[in-house]
C-alpha cells in the first residue's frame, strides 16, 4: 500500500504532524518497467565491498544487489523483519542442538559475470569474512568453528572444522561451537553475502563486487558517482527474498550540496536525496510537496561516544558531566525537529526488546529526559581532579555534512560552557566512522549515528560496547569508546543464550545491561531517529523496509 503524507511544518517549533491520507492506487506494476532513478548524495559512503561496508547508504544497494543464503522478506512494514530463503532453497535445517546449520542451495543461480554460484564461493564467501577483517567477524561470526584461528591470522583462514559443503548436492553445513539465537539474522546481512570464490582477500574498495540480485554496480567513483544496471544473469527465484525490479538502471550521482540536491527532487531533475533536509525548506516540503513526503520511524539514534582509554573521558565522573550538560531536545531540533528527532539516554532504543526506559542524565532522573543540569555538570567535572587546563582540553571531531557541523558547534559550545577548552575538528561524511573508529587517530570524542542492522537489543549492546569489537589500529573497531568490561560482556552472552528459551528473561537482562553500560556512560546517546524521504512527483511505488530503507528495486518512475 502506498501511503501520502500531509506534512504540516512550524518554523518556530521545528515540528511537524502528519495526516495519511487515503491510500493512492497505481497502475498495474507491469505497466512501469523501464527507465531510469535518479539518486543524488553529497558524499559517497566509502568501500562498495559489502564485506567493509558499514554505511546504512550503501546497504540499501546491496539490498538488491547482493544475496546471502538467507535473507530478510523485501517488503514494507513489520513482515521486513522476518527471515526467508534466499539462495538456500529454504531455511537451514538445525542440528546437533543448535550447533549446526544445513543448507541446500538453489541450483543455476548464476553471479553477474555469468559464473555459477555454488558451493566452493559459499565456503570462500565465509573464510573471506575473516580475511578482510569485517567490522563484526570477531563478534556475530566468532562462533563458527574455527574462527578463533582465523581471527589471529586472517590471511591463513580456512574456518577448518566450521564450514563444508558437497558441490554435488549443493548442500553447506555450518558448524558453531555453541548455539547462537541470533546467528541466522547476522548472515541474512550485507556482511555474509556470497561472491565468486577468486573474489580478493582484500577491501574492493571502487571494484564492484559481482552481484547476484537483480542489478549490479556497473561503476563506481566515490567523488562522482555510481552507475547500478540490471544483472544480465538474474531470474527472480523468490520475489520474497529478492523480486525483479522495475527501473532499467540507476544514476547515483555525488557531490550537490542538500540545497541543490532537495531543489533538483522537487523539479524532478533527481528522485530521492539521501542527505537530511535542509531545516529551513522543511515547512516548504510541508506546504507544497506533500505527497512527496515519507516518514518513518527507526530504531537507530545520534550518539556522541567518547573514548574510555584517552583524557580526560578516561575519568567517569567527566563522562558522565557531558552527559548532564547535553540539551538532547536542542540536539533534535537541529536534526529536523520533534517529529524527526526523540531525546534518548539509553543504548537500547524504542521498540526493540529489553527496551525499558531509563535517563539518569536529566534534570530530574526518571524514565525520560527533561532537561540538561548544568549546575550538575559543572559539578561533576570540578570533582574529576581535572583542575588544570592543558587536561581539560579536548578535540571534537563530526563530519562536515550541514546537520552534523551544526550539532557539532552546539557540542563546542556546552562543554566550553562546563569547563572543558574544546576545538571542533570536521572530517569528510565519506570516512566519519573509520577515521574515528582508528585507535590511530587518538579520537578523543565524536559524534556519530546507530542504525539497526537487525531487530535486537545486542545488535546495539554487544556490537557497540563488547570488547570483542575493539580492533586496535583498525578502520574496522566499531566499539569507538573502547569500553570492555568482561562482566558485562558474560551477561551479554547469558542474555543472548536465553532468547529462544525464555525471552521474557533475556529481554529483562538485556534491560539491566543496558542501565549498566548507560551508568558507565561511554557513549552519550542523544536523540531517536525518524526518517523523512523527499522523492519527485515521478517516484512511484515508494516503499520504506525496517532494515534497508527506501526500497530503489521497487521504484518505478512514470
Amino acid at each position: 500500500m502506498i501511503k501520502s503524507f500531509l506534512v504540516l511544518f512550524f518554523k518556530k517549533e521545528l515540528a511537524f504532524f502528519l495526516l495519511v491520507l487515503p491510500g493512492l492506487a497505481w497502475p498495474a506494476a507491469a505497466q512501469h518497467r523501464g527507465g531510469t532513478l535518479r539518486l543524488s548524495a553529497f558524499q559517497a559512503a566509502g568501500s562498495i565491498d559489502p564485506m567493509i561496508n558499514y554505511e546504512e547508504q550503501f546497504w540499501q544497494i546491496f539490498f538488491f544487489t547482493q544475496d546471502q543464503l538467507v535473507t530478510y522478506r523485501k517488503v514494507a512494514g513489520k513482515a521486513g523483519n522476518e527471515l526467508v530463503p534466499d539462495l538456500a532453497q529454504t531455511l537451514p535445517d538445525v542440528q546437533d542442538h543448535g550447533r549446526t546449520y544445513v543448507f541446500k542451495l538453489r541450483p543455476g543461480l548464476r553471479f553477474s559475470t555469468g559464473a555459477v554460484v555454488g558451493v566452493a564461493d559459499v565456503i570462500a564467501s565465509f573464510q573471506r569474512i575473516f580475511k578482510v577483517l569485517g567490522p563484526n567477524s570477531g563478534s556475530w561470526y566468532s562462533a563458527i568453528v574455527g574462527a578463533a584461528a582465523c581471527l589471529k591470522n586472517p590471511p591463513a583462514c580456512t574456518l577448518q572444522g566450521g564450514i563444508e559443503g558437497d558441490p554435488a548436492t549443493g548442500v553447506v553445513k555450518i558448524h558453531l561451537t555453541h548455539p547462537d539465537p541470533e546467528f541466522l539474522q547476522q548472515i541474512a546481512l550485507p556482511f555474509a553475502s556470497i561472491l565468486p570464490a577468486g573474489t580478493s582477500p582484500h577491501d574492493l574498495g571502487t571494484v564492484p563486487p559481482a552481484a547476484t540480485g537483480p542489478y549490479m554496480i556497473a561503476h563506481y567513483n566515490p567523488t562522482r558517482g555510481m552507475d547500478i544496471e540490471r544483472n544480465p544473469y538474474f531470474h527472480e527465484w523468490s520475489a520474497e527474498a529478492q523480486p525483479d525490479g522495475f527501473v532499467d538502471r540507476m544514476d547515483y550521482r555525488f557531490g550537490l550540496q542538500d540545497e541543490s540536491e532537495l531543489t533538483e527532487v522537487e523539479t524532478g531533475a533527481l528522485d530521492w536525496m539521501y542527505d537530511n533536509k535542509p531545516l529551513d525548506r522543511l515547512d516548504e516540503i510541508g506546504r507544497r510537496f506533500t505527497a512527496q513526503a515519507h516518514i518513518n520511524p527507526l530504531a537507530a539514534y545520534y550518539y556522541l561516544f567518547m573514548s574510555t582509554n584517552l583524557a580526560p573521558f578516561n575519568n567517569l565522573a567527566a563522562r558522565q558531566a557531558v552527559e548532564f550538560a547535553l540539551n538532547r531536545r536542542t540536539l533534535a531540533n537541529l536534526y529536523g525537529g520533534p517529529a524527526l528527532g526523540t531525546p534518548l539516554c539509553q543504548f537500547i532504543p524504542r521498540g526493540l526488546p529489553g527496551y525499558a526506559p531509563y535517563c539518569p542524565y536529566t534534570k530530574n532522573p526518571g524514565p525520560v529526559w527533561t532537561a540538561p543540569d548544568l549546575d550538575r555538570a559543572r559539578a561533576l567535572l570540578r570533582a574529576s581532579g581535572m583542575e588544570d587546563a592543558k587536561s581539560r582540553k579536548v578535540t571534537l571531531v563530526t563530519s562536515d555534512t550541514e546537520v552534523e557541523r551544526s550539532m557539532g558547534v552546539y557540542l563546542q559550545s556546552v562543554l566550553n560552557d562546563i569547563g572543558f577548552d574544546t576545538s571542533l575538528h570536521t572530517v569528510s561524511f565519506q570516512i566519519r566512522d573509520t577515521y574515528m573508529q582508528n585507535s590511530s587517530n587518538h579520537v578523543q570524542i565524536g559524534l556519530t549515528d546507530w542504525y539497526q542492522d537487525y531487530p535486537a537489543a545486542s545488535d546495539f549492546l554487544q556490537v557497540l560496547f563488547s570488547c570483542s569489537s575493539i580492533h586496535l589500529g583498525s578502520d574496522a573497531s566499531i566499539n569507538f569508546s573502547e569500553f570492555c568490561d568482561h562482566g558485562i560482556d558474560a551477561e551479554m552472552d547469558r542474555a543472548l543464550s536465553l532468547e529462544g528459551i525464555d525471552d521474557a528473561a533475556a529481554a529483562a537482562l538485556w534491560a539491566d545491561v543496558d542501565r549498566q553500560i548507560t551508568d558507565r556512560a561511554p557513549v552519550a546517546t542523544l536523540f531517536q531517529i525518524n526518517f523523512l524521504d523527499f522523492v519527485s512527483a515521478r517516484y512511484g511505488n515508494f516503499q520504506f523496509h525496517p532494515l534497508f530503507h527506501a526500497m530503489f528495486s521497487r521504484a518505478w518512475v512514470q
